[in-house]
């Protein structure tokens, strides 16, 4: 079992937090603690019976401490192997985001750049605050270029409106471009890249007979509705149907207004895209999404917006963690899974996307045209010739 974690490694028994590197911290400075203090005392009060059996006392208690520490530093630091197989994970800071949030702005030395409303906070970043039409944005500056990550999301989205009177809810992204406001949950349509949507309003309850109509009641969604999305440049976001046609699979996440933390997950190994979720508050991931065959480019950037509109919402991101995975490949597999080019899924067919022609320079179009006049000139030429030549021989038969 995956668990939300911190720093370089994690358990994967389903608890969080950083747990070794807390429990060192504790034994070595329990015991540093009490050994000053017992040579302190020594040093004031001399030796005599009662503090020789108190001294003995500290020590055993200290020795017990620094057996339990030595047995953690046997079981090993760094990366943790995790789930099956030959799977180990690192934490990518470039790519990460915690309190108190250093490195976030908007200066060129920063690895994480804010858009439109969003606004760093003490405990957190306010994508959108609940406020109507805002929109706001986070971008991380480093491109990615892993094969294998997973991308751990800390978030909360709360606000005052009742039952079905809130939105609109936020995005993950994995995209091509970064930093380009738009309709998709505060990003632009048409994106390139992978999307993850935490959907808390549904739009289709709009036009609810003709929703009874297209569909049957067994497959309606119950919102906040999390789905994905995998874009080529050529699809665009359908926000009547709350992105159903483009949607490789989605799960209901109640997600508003809960008084403990919640998290999303993002894993991609091996072409398999894989989505969970801890919503619960139990500290284990719920599966959401599994997708195989997905393919990726390498080099994308990850980001994260929210929008607004006549309904709002406090869309909150606490923390961000992103986690490279070192997975064994056979050489088949390595074969198998080379580096792409344009994101595309397996059995699923995305329009082609035809690139714009370059605009002329000013010699081409001046050689185009040369070229033209000349073979025009020489066209006309051809056809005096033989224009001519018709009418001699029509004068050679007359006479």
């Amino acid at each position: 079992m995956l668990t939300c974690g911190g720093g370089g490694s994690r358990r994967t028994n389903g608890t969080r937090g950083r747990w070794f590197p807390g429990l060192m911290a504790w034994a070595t400075g329990r015991a540093f603690d009490e050994g000053t203090a017992v040579g302190k005392m020594a040093a004031a009060v001399g030796p005599s019976g009662w503090w020789q059996r108190w001294r003995q006392r500290l020590s055993a208690r200290n020795g017990s401490r620094m057996l339990l520490l030595l047995l953690l530093m046997g079981s090993g630091q760094g990366p943790r192997q995790v789930g099956a197989g030959q799977t180990f994970e690192y934490l990518k800071r470039e790519h990460s985001l915690s309190k108190p949030y250093q490195g976030v702005g908007t200066g060129s030395s920063s690895l994480w750049n804010l858009m439109g409303n969003a606004m760093v906070m003490t405990q957190y970043i306010r994508l959108t605050p609940d406020m109507q039409s805002k929109q706001g944005a986070l971008w991380n500056r480093v491109p990615c270029f892993l094969r294998d990550w997973e991308l751990q999301v800390h978030f909360k989205i709360h606000g005052q409106g009742k039952k079905n009177l809130h939105g609109d809810g936020l995005a993950i992204w994995y995209t091509k471009d970064r930093m380009q406001p738009g309709p998709v949950f505060g990003n632009m349509d048409k994106f390139v890249g992978l999307g993850v949507f935490v959907d808390t309003y549904p739009n289709e309850e709009k036009q609810q007979e003709a929703q009874k109509r297209r569909y049957s009641p067994g497959v309606q969604r119950v919102f906040p509705y999390i789905s994905a999305m995998v874009n080529n440049g050529s699809l665009s976001y359908d926000h009547e149907r709350d992105g159903r046609p483009t949607e490789l699979g989605g799960c209901t996440a109640i997600v508003r207004n809960l008084h403990y933390d919640t998290f999303l997950v993002i894993r991609y190994v091996k072409r398999h895209l894989t989505i969970m979720m801890d919503i619960d508050g139990k500290h284990e991931w719920r599966d959401c999404i599994e997708v195989p065959g997905v393919r990726l480019p390498r080099g994308y950037y990850f980001g994260t917006s929210s929008i607004t509109g006549d309904l709002s919402d406090n869309h909150d991101v606490i923390s961000l963690k992103l986690f490279e995975l070192t997975v064994e490949r056979t050489p088949e597999e390595e074969k198998l899974h080379r580096d792409v080019f344009l994101p595309s899924v397996d059995n699923m067919k995305l329009p082609e996307v035809t690139a714009p022609l370059p605009p002329l320079s000013g010699l081409a179009l001046f050689l185009i045209v040369f070229f033209s006049l000349v073979f025009s000139v020489f066209a006309i030429v051809i056809g005096i010739i033989l224009y001519n030549k018709w009418q001699e021989q029509s004068r050679k038969r007359f006479y």
